[in-house]
């Protein structure tokens, strides 16, 4: 018997008696799953006539080698064949595709060439400290007082308790406008009319005086309207509107005898903020009750209580802060009072609440950059700064310091450059926040026809 058979025989005997069960280490290899495993090679990176040549031409080569000695002229020519189909490589798998050349669309010379075409813009320097410190004592630190006011003829008017200075920009003198009587004290706001020569003051009395700043003079009283302090007003053309601590909203037409022409009630509490939009076609207002309102001029009534347009109820404080943005006609921000901190952004036409952003502290005023896509708010509580964003990204560009409390006051000068701040510190402070506008250059001029535009020059 030949030994395979021999082999093959002593084989089914031992399986016959069971002997399979002697060894377990031959079932435990047989039944493992991790060693079914195996590497899958990427076959679309293989080149399998390559492979064929390795094995077949290949192997031929070399036993021909240990037969005869080939011909010089026939391992120039296999030498060169090699060459050419470029088969000098020693792997036959591979693993891993190498990542394809990009191909440009467009040529690297013109893409550069464009780029420099259009420089970016130059980031703009922010001083991170005030221009210049003024005093302002006795200022009132109370967050639903409106005491500040740039006017459009370059004069700023802040009251400090019952009297109202003005400090001219463009020479820097201070002037005294007016103190007002013991019985109607103190100033609770100012404002300026569009024409910067005339101004409104309300008083604690819950009268508004109208005086005329280049003459110095007491034109007339508003009474009747408001029954407690008047801490907010805002003009639209020759109608004054006036916020108090009543709650009530009233249009006053200063030019005639009946000023009181329309009335806004919503608010239960305080109004600490009044603005008209650009266009005159919408009034916002923020009170002491957490509310923002959305008045519509056409929905105003002399004879009953005005509807408003929009009521919002997102804010958990005091809504004072308001600002209409100068590039979006219905857009406005608004800023709520200590347990909110919030910057909220609204589309006034549907009431919708575009954005919000926590800032971390009290909102005390909003100002939107006239040149750029930026606003400025002003903060209490933990830093007393003012806060510069990038809009609609909400980004913080910058944070200007140096007040030692709530910043509640800030307006900017006519041209937009400089914004003028107030505190409970009793400091006026002037911060390059918003730079110099961007000069425009003008066009060419076209040259203009001499005397004789149909005779042709000798150039």
């Amino acid at each position: 018997m030949a030994a395979s058979d021999r082999l093959s025989a002593l084989l089914v005997r031992r399986l016959s008696k069971g002997s399979l069960s002697s060894c377990p280490q031959l079932m435990q290899f047989r039944h493992t799953s991790e060693n079914l495993d195996r590497f899958i090679p990427n076959r679309s990176a293989m080149d399998f006539d390559y492979a064929h040549y390795m094995l077949t031409e290949g192997r031929k080569g070399k036993e021909n080698k240990k037969g005869s000695v080939s011909s010089l002229s026939k391992e120039a020519y296999l030498k060169l064949l090699t060459e050419t189909f470029n088969m000098n490589r020693t792997r036959i798998l591979a693993f891993k595709n190498k990542p394809p050349t990009p191909v440009e669309l467009i040529p690297h010379q013109f893409y550069s060439s464009v780029h420099q075409s259009k420089p970016s813009k130059p980031l703009r320097h922010i001083p991170q400290t005030s221009e210049m410190t003024l005093d302002a004592p006795d200022i009132i630190d109370d967050y639903c007082l409106n005491l500040m006011d740039w006017s459009s003829s370059n004069v700023l008017a802040l009251a400090l308790e019952k009297t109202v200075y003005l400090w001219d920009a463009s020479n820097g003198s201070a002037s005294e406008l007016v103190t007002v009587d013991d019985e109607d004290g103190p100033v609770t706001s100012v404002s300026w009319a569009a024409d910067g020569q005339h101004i409104a003051i309300g008083l604690n009395s819950s009268s508004i005086q109208l005086l005329d700043s280049t003459a110095n003079r007491l034109l007339r009283t508003l009474k009747g309207g408001h029954q407690s302090r008047v801490s907010s007003l805002d003009w639209k053309n020759h109608i004054l509107t006036t916020g108090g601590m009543d709650g009530k909203i009233i249009n006053n037409d200063v030019r005639v005898r009946s000023h009181i022409v329309a009335t806004f009630a919503g608010h239960q509490q305080e109004v600490c903020g009044l603005k008209w939009s650009a266009s005159g076609q919408q009034l916002a207002s923020g009170g002491n009750d957490n509310l923002l309102y959305i008045w519509d001029m056409s929905m105003a009534s002399m004879h009953s209580h005005s509807q408003w347009l929009h009521r919002l109820e997102d804010h958990s404080a005091a809504v004072r802060a308001l600002a209409w943005c100068p590039f979006q006609h219905n857009l406005l921000a608004s800023g709520g009072g200590g347990s909110d901190c919030c910057i909220k952004f609204w589309d006034t036409h549907t009431g919708a609440c575009l954005d919000s952003v926590d800032t971390g502290s009290q909102v005390c005023a909003l100002l939107w950059n006239k040149n750029e896509r930026e606003l400025l708010s002003s903060h209490g509580s933990m830093q007393n700064q003012l806060t510069l964003w990038k809009y609609p990204s909400l980004v913080r560009i910058a944070e200007l310091t140096g007040h030692t409390s709530r910043v509640l006051f800030m307006d900017q000068s006519p041209d937009g450059r400089t914004v003028a701040t107030a505190a409970g510190d009793e400091t006026l402070r002037f911060w390059n926040a918003f730079g110099a506008p961007e000069v425009k250059k003008d066009a060419p001029k076209a040259e203009q026809p001499g005397p004789f535009p149909h005779i042709r020059q000798i150039r």
